[in-house]
């Protein structure tokens, strides 16, 4: 049974989310605001997912998630933003602090529940059936071991959120081939309609880039298409 943690100050909101969900199978933990959250996670093991309101008393949900983002413990924890705020620019920022996924209120439950299950299966770590035999990934300094779910550059840990390491698996499979946006955002986020701009896409890229350092280097932007990690063994 997956757990979630609800951070959301709208008490009868939350109390429908805990509703629903718990209605679907998931154990439900409810924090009113982002400080209760903190406490809570201090004190339980890892939920499955977090889902963040971002306007919340005192501390913000965008500041809650890059503190997790930032602590040793929580850096891996999956984040989900629904919030009353839906300009691209806060979608944008939600992302940068390195969020999972989007979504703006209102919103359907039913629609809520894909994505929550789009991000618990994207953490069980699928592999790619051509090459299922292979759980570790090389391209010049760069590795992903897929089994123990690590990248190192020069043999030093680089600590990627799921989003971003799920994107550096696709480009590293595939390398030497270009990925469209839209086929990663397929791929990555399991979104087929382009409900979430493209520019996610481009927001987890930079953010990946610079995580990697200098082999950040081999993902090239392919001009109105997407985006190719280059094959280092060609040079």
């Amino acid at each position: 049974m997956s757990t979630l943690l609800i951070v959301e100050d709208e008490k009868d909101l939350a109390q429908v989310l805990e509703y629903n969900l718990k209605r679907e199978g998931f154990q439900v933990h409810l924090c009113f605001s982002a400080e209760e959250a903190v406490s809570w996670i201090n004190q339980h093991p890892l939920p499955d997912l977090a889902i963040l309101d971002i306007v919340l008393p005192g501390m913000s949900g965008v500041e809650l998630c890059r503190r997790w983002r930032q602590s040793e413990a929580s850096k891996s924890l999956p984040i989900l933003f629904l919030s009353a705020r839906a300009e691209e620019t806060d979608r944008i920022i939600g992302f940068e602090m390195g969020a999972d996924d989007y979504m703006a209120k209102p919103f359907h439950v039913r629609e809520l529940l894909l994505r929550i299950r789009a991000i618990l299966r994207r953490q069980t770590f699928l592999v790619q059936p051509a090459v299922a035999e292979n759980n570790r990934l090389h391209n010049g300094r760069l590795l992903l071991d897929r089994k123990k779910h690590q990248v190192f550059v020069d043999n030093q840990e680089v600590a990627l959120t799921s989003m971003e390491f799920k994107l550096l698996e696709i480009l590293l499979t595939h390398k030497g081939e270009v990925q469209s946006r839209d086929d990663l955002l397929a791929a990555v986020w399991n979104i087929h309609n382009n409900a979430i701009q493209t520019r996610t896409v481009d927001v987890h890229i930079k953010r990946l880039r610079q995580k990697l350092g200098a082999s950040g280097d081999l993902i090239e932007t392919v001009r109105n298409i997407g985006y190719c990690l280059r094959d280092s063994t060609q040079e």
